[in-house]
C-alpha cells in the first residue's frame, strides 16, 4: 500500500474531491452497503473522509482510492462505510411508534417466544427504549422468553451500544422515573455517565450486520424496527429490503419505518396502519383479484 511519510504537512481541509473520485467512492459504498450517495453529496463525503486521509497520512483522494483498492483485508472499506454512515438517534425517538408498541402490539403477545429486531440500531438508544417499554408493560417479563436483536453495520456504533453508557445530554429527555429505574448514574470527573441497567442489557443481543448481505437469523419476529435507514437506499434496494423483512416477520407482525420514509411508492404486500407503521397480513381474495387486474362480478 502507498502510504505517505508521517511528517507530511497536508492542509486536509483545502483538499478537493473530483466528480470521478466521488463516483468511485460512492460506487464502492453502494456495492458494499446499498447506500445511495447520489450527486450533491460530494461535500458530505469529502468532509467525512478527510479524517481517514489524515489518519492514513494520505495527501489526496486519488491516493486514498488506491489505498482502498490495494487493501486486500477490506478493513479500510469497512472504516470508510463506518464514517459515511449517519448515526443520529436518541432515546424514545419518534415516540408514536413506541406508543403503538405499548398499546397495540404488546397486548397481543402470546405466551410463546417473542422476538423483536432493531435493524440499524446505531448507538443503541432504540433497542434500549424498546426494552424499557417492554419492562414497563409486561409484569412477568423476567420469566418470559422475550429477546431483542439489535444490529448495525458500524463497528464503532456496535461498541458504544454494547457498553450502554450515555452522557447526561443523551438521557436528559427521559422521564426522571425511567432514568432512575433503568440507568445507573455515576461521574467520571465532572462528566456524568448513565449506564443502562444489567436487566435491560440482558434482554438485548447486539450484532454487526450489513443489511445487504446474508442474514444469519431466521425469525420469526413480532416486530421489526428499521427507522431512518432506508432513506439512504435507492428504490430497488428499498423494495428488496422490505421484501426480506416480510419473510422474517410472523403473520400479523409489524414493520416500523422512519417518519421520513414510506412504502407508498414501493411494491410490497404490507397493510398500512398509520404513518410509518405496516403489518404483514395476507391480502383478502378481493385484494388479490384487484392486484391481478381481475374484475369482480
Amino acid at each position: 500500500m502507498d502510504s505517505e511519510l508521517a511528517g507530511n504537512t497536508t492542509d486536509y481541509y483545502s483538499l478537493e474531491i473530483s466528480l470521478k473520485q466521488f463516483e468511485k467512492i460512492s460506487g464502492l459504498v453502494y456495492q458494499i452497503a446499498g447506500i445511495d450517495l447520489h450527486e450533491g453529496k460530494e461535500e458530505l463525503v469529502k468532509a467525512r473522509l478527510i479524517k481517514r486521509l489524515r489518519h492514513l497520512k494520505l495527501s489526496n483522494f486519488e491516493r486514498y482510492i488506491k489505498y482502498l483498492n490495494d487493501d486486500k483485508s477490506g478493513e479500510e472499506l469497512r472504516a470508510m462505510v463506518d464514517v459515511l454512515t449517519t448515526n443520529k438517534t436518541n432515546f424514545f425517538r419518534e415516540s408514536e411508534h413506541l406508543d403503538f408498541l405499548r398499546d397495540k402490539v404488546i397486548p397481543n403477545f402470546g405466551r410463546g417466544p417473542i422476538r423483536i429486531w432493531s435493524a440499524g440500531c446505531s448507538s443503541g438508544e432504540e433497542p434500549y427504549s424498546i426494552a424499557i417499554v417492554l419492562f414497563e408493560e409486561i409484569p412477568d417479563i423476567a420469566i418470559r422468553d422475550i429477546r431483542i436483536l439489535a444490529t448495525d453495520i458500524s463497528d464503532r456504533m456496535m461498541e458504544k451500544a454494547r457498553k450502554g453508557i450515555y452522557d447526561g445530554e443523551a438521557v436528559k429527555t427521559l422521564p426522571p422515573l425511567l432514568k432512575q429505574k433503568y440507568f445507573e448514574s455515576s461521574y467520571a470527573g465532572s462528566r456524568q455517565q448513565n449506564k443502562v441497567s444489567p436487566m435491560i442489557q440482558s434482554m438485548i443481543s447486539f450484532a454487526k450486520l450489513n443489511l445487504m448481505e446474508e442474514w444469519p437469523m431466521r425469525g420469526p419476529f413480532e416486530a421489526i424496527f428499521c427507522r431512518n435507514v432506508m432513506i439512504y437506499f435507492d428504490k430497488p434496494t428499498q423494495e428488496r429490503l422490505v421484501g426480506r423483512f416480510w419473510s422474517m416477520l410472523r403473520e400479523g407482525g409489524y414493520l416500523f419505518v422512519g417518519h421520513s420514509e414510506s412504502l407508498t411508492f414501493l411494491k410490497h404486500e404490507y397493510r398500512y396502519l398509520q404513518p410509518a407503521v405496516y403489518q404483514k397480513v395476507k391480502p383478502s381474495e378481493a385484494d388479490q383479484k384487484k392486484r391481478a387486474g381481475i374484475k369482480g362480478k
